[in-house]
């Protein structure tokens, strides 16, 4: 696959230390799924908070987690990357070699906050103020409630600048009767406004 292939078709997941690493974990198998080359950004609060959340246990090195995940979902050599938070010399920290999409799933509201003020003080920061630059695609999943008023704020400032918020919501009108079923919700919405084919769950009104 071309580099230009990377940053069209190509998505940059992240996941920070919010509660809801399940979302993310579903979305990058659902996007690995689909073929789609995806970089793999993980703070290391989200490993705490995947190691609480789910049954998942990671290796704590990146390569070591990658080659983990890669064998796990069947990737294809070099579809998967995940990268340092710290690794400023990653495709994602340029506006040239960045794919043009990106995800931050779950979403702290201080990288909200960070994201909002225009700080790069970490390579997801970098890799999300790129996206915004570029003027790609990013999809923000804060899981964080109640809200204050300085998270609404930073919220509507993103969004006047073409970010997507997308608070992992589930609807119920399927009437669902696992957690995952919910997960599969946000990620199937996620999904379609990437424009990622899925058959998690059916639009409404094509049900």
């Amino acid at each position: 696959m071309t580099q230009t292939d990377i940053r069209e078709q190509g998505v940059t997941l992240a996941m920070t230390g919010a509660s809801g690493a399940q979302y993310g974990l579903r979305l990058l198998e659902c996007l690995l799924a689909a073929e789609r080359p995806v970089y793999l950004l993980i703070s290391d609060p989200a490993r705490v908070v995947i190691g609480l959340e789910t049954d998942e246990n990671l290796p704590g090195r990146n390569r070591d987690a990658e080659r983990y995940l890669s064998e796990r979902y069947h990737t294809t050599e070099g579809q998967l990357q995940i990268c340092g938070n710290s690794e400023w010399t990653a495709a994602v920290a340029s506006g040239s070699g960045a794919p043009r999409r990106m995800v931050v799933c779950p979403c702290t509201t201080g990288t909200l906050g960070s994201l909002a003020a225009g700080t790069s003080n970490n390579l997801i920061e970098r890799a999300a103020d790129v996206v915004m630059k570029e003027r790609g695609q990013l999809i923000l999943v804060p899981r964080e409630m109640p809200l204050s008023t300085l998270h609404l704020e930073n919220m509507l400032r993103l969004s006047r600048a073409g970010v997507v918020i997308m608070p992992p919501s589930p609807g119920f009108y399927n009437r669902p009767s696992r957690v995952e079923e919910l997960v599969d919700f946000v990620v199937a919405r996620i999904l379609d406004h990437l424009g990622v084919a899925q058959d998690l769950m059916p639009r409404w009104g094509h049900g």
